[in-house]
């Protein structure tokens, strides 16, 4: 099994347990003289079988991106690292240029000549630059761990 279907199945398997976990919630309680719509005593042991099976999927996933290298950007582990602290560096210069821009700001801004004229604090335009060049970063190590992912095989 290549990494990029053992993600997909991670994903599936993450969903599955969401699904379970709200139908035991549902299923938990009813009313005296009722059936319940669904055992909820078998959904849990479903739920736990299903979460077991993700754990043993999950540490396999880890040992492999530990161990598959990426060349200059180290093993799998420290590109995901990588592309994690890129987006985050994204959305806090993204946010701090949007946010000196006066971007969602409410009302309309000066009325009159006497009220305060707002100053940016940052200079705007430089930091679109930086996202954007922030923003090329990401897709290019994106594409680099998808790629990846469909060359490794799932290790043991």
């Amino acid at each position: 099994m290549k990494l990029a279907e053992a993600l997909a199945e991670r994903a599936e398997a993450t969903r599955r347990v969401e699904q379970l976990r709200a139908r035991v919630v549902s299923s938990a309680r009813y009313q005296e003289g009722e059936t319940p719509a669904e055992d909820a005593a078998l959904l849990l042991v479903e739920a736990s079988e299903v979460m077991d099976s993700l754990e043993t999927l999950i540490r396999r996933i880890n040992r492999t991106n530990a161990a598959v290298d990426m060349g200059e950007d180290g093993t799998l582990t420290d590109a995901l690292a990588r592309r994690d602290v890129l987006r985050l560096r994204h959305s806090v210069i993204t946010a701090a240029a949007d946010a000196a821009a006066g971007t969602g700001e409410r009302g309309y801004g000066r009325q009159l000549r006497s009220e305060l004229k707002m100053l940016s604090a940052l200079p705007v335009a430089e930091l679109r630059g930086q996202a954007d060049e922030l923003a090329r970063a990401i897709r290019e190590i994106d594409v680099r761990i998808q790629r990846k992912n469909w060359e490794a095989d799932l290790l043991d």
